[in-house]
């Protein structure tokens, strides 16, 4: 039989939280359909990774973002697990920003994890099983100053996740919100927000990633549904 598929957007930078992610779940026995907007970091990423494939995909672009799912169900199989790890943050005064802005993050952190169940959970529903991971942040259980227009559309998200998992829990159908409290040490973020801080104080990718796969192994009998996670160091 063919390997199971795992399907995750938001594939960035080798060492990043998608890359990551991929590299768990291709090590762990699964084809890999990873989805972004960089079509040669992605290839880079396919020739890297075992039974990876490319697809370059901007999820914000709904039309798109159902059209890819569709080729890669004709070229690799229904995907088993899927993980929405792509995001779209913009923050600044809720005075000052365009309101726009608020739409177009709600589509890549909402409306896409929308699309996504609809057009994989049918084929989930008809093998018994799959699963679907959110990588989730802090932003989607506060608000905070300036990131009013990414906040709004993580909690939204969360809860879009959480109906998900109590419709389709019952009919085997295991979905997650992975809440991670935290700075994560990826190649554009610790430069960026934290370029002092030790390697304590960030989470890293690849165990993020791990605890991601074990999620989404879970026994039936002790399913997750958030799973927040945060370094030792961390005040909360």
């Amino acid at each position: 039989m063919s390997k199971p598929v795992c399907l995750v957007t938001g594939v960035g930078p080798e060492h990043g939280t998608g890359a990551e992610i991929a590299k768990r779940f291709s090590e762990g026995g699964y084809q890999v359909a990873m989805l972004a907007r960089n079509a040669d970091n992605l290839d880079a990423l396919a020739r890297k990774y075992r039974d990876a494939r490319a697809y370059r995909c901007d999820v914000g672009d709904l039309d798109a973002l159902i059209e890819t799912v569709a080729r890669i169900k004709a070229e690799m199989g229904a995907p088993k697990i899927v993980v929405h790890n792509a995001l779209r943050a913009t923050r600044g005064s809720i005075l000052a920003m365009d309101p726009n802005d608020l739409e177009r993050n709600f589509r890549v952190n909402t409306t896409a994890l929308l699309h996504l169940a609809r057009e994989t959970i049918p084929a989930m529903l008809e093998a018994g099983e799959g699963a679907i991971l959110v990588t989730g942040n802090t932003s989607a259980i506060r608000g905070r100053t300036n990131w009013g227009f990414f906040s709004s559309t993580k909690a939204a998200q969360r809860i879009l996740a959480e109906s998900m998992a109590r419709e389709f829990g019952p009919r085997g159908i295991h979905v997650a919100y992975i809440l991670i409290d935290a700075s994560i040490d990826t190649p554009r973020t610790r430069p960026l927000l934290a370029p002092d801080k030790p390697d304590d104080f960030f989470a890293k990718p690849a165990a993020i990633a791990e605890e991601m796969f074990r999620v989404a192994h879970q026994d039936r009998s002790t399913w997750s549904f958030l799973v927040e996670l945060r370094p030792f160091g961390e005040v909360w």
